[in-house]
């Protein structure tokens, strides 16, 4: 059903045993999904500057922001598809919809809260899956739109979220851990909340602007090659309007001597923000909202990511189509991301990898190959995308009244 953990059925045909059986999903879905995996563990794991020049290296430039968006942004397709596709949902079936997505989104937390137990002070890494039980509520009010009023949305958080971060960050309560815990929720109800909304490294507010844009390309009918190719070329295009946009007004129009005078930092260390991003979206000035440093969240670097994100899935749907099979450890992969993305996060928390960050990128990756391989020829879907796929099934089913309603997800 979303992007981090890949669960889905095909009618009420079950899909829990053997891949043959999930011949009609779109592998290049799954395969986009493997890629997000990729990306973000690399930006955990891999240095994101070249000792001796200090330059960003190759995986900073690919990954950092665009894996988080990608994976948020084929949450949404995934939402969709398992809610009726170009058909949204009415009645009773949206209904349990609602329901099993709420439970999801309960269960996906919990998973996010324990890990958060797992992790030091100084985290290796920040867990998103906590914010993916944000997004999923949020995206409940939405599951009824078709496309046009869905891309009409994520547009509307896209402007105004960058705008309500910076507008409301020094009133908003504070937090403590960037991964929350059960324990960090009952004790800071308001600051996590505020966290998961605004201030946090992966805020459901602007990024319900992936989410819904997801949702309404999930809504479209993705099996045309027309429908492929208009994703490539549309993604590539609002990547470069963006990026050249943020040129034109930070060097064309004066905003980056703006920031400089509102800011009040050394032309040096400007550049180290607009390279790897503010630690949060500074205050100062408006002129913050033109520049396009990953994980900014401002109108133009949430433009950019979603951009790249829309071409990456067009490009693997494509491939799909004649190569299917050659994109399969990223397939097997995409199918259980929950189970492999938290595998990976608690061997993280043992804080073993940074003497040796590319040794341990690779062991990261081959175990993550391997075990997906296997597990997936064999069992099909994750050991976790399995557990939590009984508990939106129960959810559905109490609301059907023993009928689950299973409806197509990946085809």
């Amino acid at each position: 059903m979303n992007a981090i953990d890949g669960a889905g059925k095909n009618h009420p045909i079950e899909m829990d045993r053997a891949p043959k059986k999930l011949s009609k999903r779109l592998v290049g879905i799954d395969a986009a999904r493997g890629l997000a995996l990729v990306g973000m563990m690399a930006t955990h794991l891999l240095p994101a500057w070249n000792e001796d020049t200090g330059e960003a290296t190759l995986s900073w430039i690919l990954f950092s922001g665009n894996a988080a968006a990608l994976f948020a942004m084929l949450a949404g397709v995934g939402l969709a598809l398992s809610t009726g596709g170009r058909n949204p949902h009415q009645g009773k079936r949206l209904t349990a919809d609602r329901a099993g997505i709420a439970v999801r989104a309960v269960l996906i937390t919990l998973v996010g809260l324990w890990i958060g137990t797992l992790m030091s002070e100084e985290p290796p890494a920040y867990n998103i899956l906590i914010y993916y039980g944000m997004f999923f509520l949020l995206a409940i009010p939405f599951l009824r739109l078709g496309p046009k009023a869905l891309f009409v949305s994520a547009g509307a958080f896209g402007l105004l979220a960058p705008l309500l971060m910076q507008n409301l960050l020094d009133v908003l309560p504070e937090w403590s851990s960037h991964n929350p815990t059960l324990g960090t929720v009952l004790l800071e109800p308001g600051g996590t909340l505020s966290q998961l909304m605004l201030t946090g490294s992966y805020p459901a507010l602007p990024y319900m602007t992936y989410l819904l844009a997801g949702m309404a390309i999930g809504r479209l009918d993705l099996r045309r090659i027309k429908t492929q190719i208009t994703l490539l070329v549309a993604g590539v295009g609002v990547a470069v309007v963006a990026h050249v946009t943020s040129y034109i007004l930070l060097y064309g129009l004066g905003g980056y001597q703006r920031l400089l005078d509102s800011s009040q930092v050394s032309e040096e260390k400007l550049v180290e923000i607009l390279t790897w991003g503010p630690d949060s979206l500074p205050t100062s000035t408006p002129w913050w909202l033109a520049i396009t440093t990953p994980h900014a969240d401002t109108p133009l670097s949430l433009a950019a990511s979603l951009g790249v994100s829309m071409a990456a899935l067009g490009v693997f749907l494509l491939i799909a189509r004649k190569a299917g099979d050659w994109l399969l450890p990223l397939t097997a992969m995409g199918v259980m991301t929950l189970t492999l993305y938290t595998a990976h996060l608690v061997a993280l928390s043992f804080e073993i990898h940074y003497d040796r960050p590319y040794l341990w990128y690779l062991i990261h990756l081959v175990v993550a190959v391997v075990f997906a391989l296997v597990w997936y020829l064999n069992l099909g879907k994750g050991p976790l995308e399995r557990a939590i796929g009984y508990g939106v099934t129960g959810a559905r089913r109490i609301v059907m009244g023993g009928s689950s309603g299973c409806t197509d997800f990946g085809a």
